[in-house]
C-alpha cells in the first residue's frame, strides 16, 4: 500500500512521463521530417569534361551547405547522387530509379539537353517534381505544358539571339562593314542543345540581315569533322557561331588550324566553351579572343547590384570550389550557374512550400515555384525569376533569365556584352596573333 505522500509522488511521476512522452510523441515527426533530392548529372562520358561535372560540383557545394546548416524550416536535407554517364536513355532510367526505389521527393540537376527533354516528360508522368539547373534547350519546356518541371536558366533560343544581336551592333563599328556584307556560319552538335541554340542563330542572323554561309549539325561523338571544315573554308565566313560540348569542339578547331581555316571571330555558347580551363589545356593560347555566350559567372557580377545575402555566398561557393578543384586557372561559370540556380530552390521554393502548402510533395513545391518573383539582381547570375505558367508556351521556364557575353583575353574572361554589364570592348576581328586570324 502506498502512503498518502507517496501515492501523491507516483502520480505525479506517472503524469510528468505522460506529458513527456506526449511531447516526443509530437517531435518524433519533425524530427523525421526530410527531403530527399535525386540529383542527376554526367560524371563520366563526353559531358563530364565537357562541364556536367563542373554544375554537379556547383549543385553539391549548395546542397552540402544547407545540411551543414541543419537543412530548411525543419526539414533535413539528403541527396542521392546518380550519374547519367552521358547517355540519355540511362539518366531516363536514373531518373526512375530514383524515384521509385530510392523515393526520392524530388529531381535537380540534368546538364544534357538530349538527357533533359525525355527525362523531364518521364519525370512529370511520375507526377514528381524537377529543377533543371542547367540544360538549356527550348525543346524541354516548349508547348509541353508540364505542370512540375522548371528551369532557372535562359533557354537555347536566347543564347543563340543574344550572340546574333552582339554581332548585329558590332558589325560596322568593329568589322566596318554592312549587316548584309558580313557572312555567318552557324555550325552546332546536333542534339536538342545544339540544335535549339542554332535556331536561335538562324533567327537572329536573318533578323539582322547577315548572309549565312552555311548552317550545319554534327554528331558530338564524331571523329573526324574535317569535312565540316572544307564546307567553312569554302563558305569563307567572316563569324562562326559554334555550339558543342568537348572534345568535338577540340577536334574541331584542331582541324580548322590544321587545314588553315581563316575567320574574323568565333563566338562559343557555353558548354564546352564554358571550361577554360580544358580548351586551354587542349588549344594552349588557340583560344585567346574566343567569345563565349553563357549566363554570367558569379565572379563577374557587380556586387552591389546583388540583393543583402549573395555577396556573400557567391565567396563562399568560390572558396569550396578552390578547395575541390585547387590549381584551376579560371572559376568556370558553370559551378556558380548551377550553385546559384540550387540557391534559388533552397531559398525560395522550398521554405514557400513547406510553410505556406504544408511539406514538399510535387504539388506543394509546383505552388511554391510559381510565386517566386525576383527582381534582377535576386539571384547570384544577376538576373531575377518569375516562371511561366502552365498554359504558357514556355510553362515552367524562367522569363528573367538571359545570358551574357565574355571574351577570353590572355587566360581571363571579360564581359563584353551587354553594354550595361561591359567591362572592357571587346576585341574584334581577331588580332594577327591568332592562328585563326583573318588574313
Amino acid at each position: 500500500m502506498f502512503r498518502n505522500g507517496s501515492r501523491r509522488v507516483a502520480c505525479g511521476l506517472l503524469a510528468l512521463a505522460v506529458v513527456l512522452g506526449l511531447a516526443l510523441a509530437s517531435d518524433a515527426p519533425a524530427q523525421g521530417k526530410k527531403l530527399k533530392i535525386g540529383v542527376v548529372y554526367d560524371y563520366t562520358g563526353p559531358f563530364a569534361g565537357g562541364g556536367s561535372e563542373l554544375h554537379a560540383l556547383g549543385a553539391k557545394i549548395m546542397i552540402d551547405y544547407f545540411i551543414k546548416k541543419g537543412g530548411v524550416e525543419g526539414y533535413q536535407i539528403e541527396a542521392v547522387y546518380a550519374d547519367a554517364q552521358s547517355k540519355p536513355d540511362v539518366a531516363i532510367n536514373e531518373a526512375v530509379r530514383l524515384i521509385e526505389q530510392e523515393k526520392v521527393d524530388m529531381l535537380l540537376g540534368f546538364y544534357s539537353s538530349a538527357e533533359c527533354v525525355p527525362a523531364a516528360a518521364r519525370v512529370e508522368q511520375l507526377k514528381k517534381f524537377m529543377w533543371i539547373t542547367t540544360c538549356i534547350s527550348s525543346a524541354v519546356l516548349e508547348n509541353r505544358h508540364l505542370k512540375y518541371v522548371f528551369r532557372a536558366q535562359p533557354s537555347g533560343r536566347q543564347f543563340g539571339l543574344m550572340s546574333m544581336d552582339f554581332l548585329a551592333q558590332s558589325a560596322k563599328s568593329k568589322l566596318g562593314r554592312e549587316a548584309k556584307d558580313v557572312r555567318v556560319a552557324i555550325i552546332h552538335e546536333d542534339g536538342a542543345y545544339g540544335t535549339d541554340v542554332s535556331k536561335g542563330n538562324e533567327e537572329g542572323a536573318k533578323k539582322a540581315g547577315f548572309t549565312i554561309v552555311l548552317k550545319e549539325g554534327y554528331a558530338a561523338t564524331a571523329p573526324d569533322l574535317s569535312a565540316l571544315v572544307t564546307k567553312l573554308k569554302r563558305g569563307r565566313p567572316d563569324v562562326i557561331f559554334h555550339t558543342g560540348y568537348n572534345p568535338d569542339i577540340t577536334l574541331f578547331l584542331r582541324q580548322a588550324r590544321e587545314q588553315g581555316l581563316r575567320f574574323s571571330a568565333l563566338i562559343g555558347h557555353g558548354a564546352g566553351y564554358g571550361v577554360y580551363d580544358k580548351l586551354k589545356e587542349s588549344l594552349g593560347r588557340d583560344v585567346n579572343y574566343f567569345f563565349n555566350v553563357d549566363p554570367i559567372s558569379i565572379w563577374l557580377t557587380n556586387d552591389k547590384s546583388l540583393r543583402a545575402p549573395l555577396p556573400a555566398m557567391v565567396k563562399m561557393v568560390g572558396e569550396e570550389y578552390d578547395k575541390a578543384r585547387p590549381g584551376t586557372q579560371v572559376r568556370s561559370a558553370h559551378v556558380g550557374m548551377s550553385a546559384s540556380n540550387t540557391y534559388v530552390f533552397m531559398t525560395e521554393v522550398l521554405p514557400r512550400a513547406i510553410k505556406k502548402y504544408g511539406g514538399v510533395d510535387a504539388e506543394a513545391l509546383r505552388k511554391a515555384a510559381l510565386e517566386v518573383d525576383l527582381p534582377e539582381g535576386g539571384t547570384m547570375l544577376g538576373f531575377g525569376v518569375k516562371f511561366e505558367g502552365e498554359a504558357a508556351p514556355m510553362s515552367g521556364q524562367n522569363d528573367r533569365a538571359f545570358p551574357v557575353i565574355l571574351q577570353y583575353v590572355d587566360d581571363k574572361p571579360y564581359l563584353v556584352w551587354p553594354k550595361s554589364q561591359q567591362q572592357r570592348e571587346p576585341v574584334l576581328p581577331l588580332p594577327g596573333s591568332s592562328p585563326y586570324a583573318a588574313q
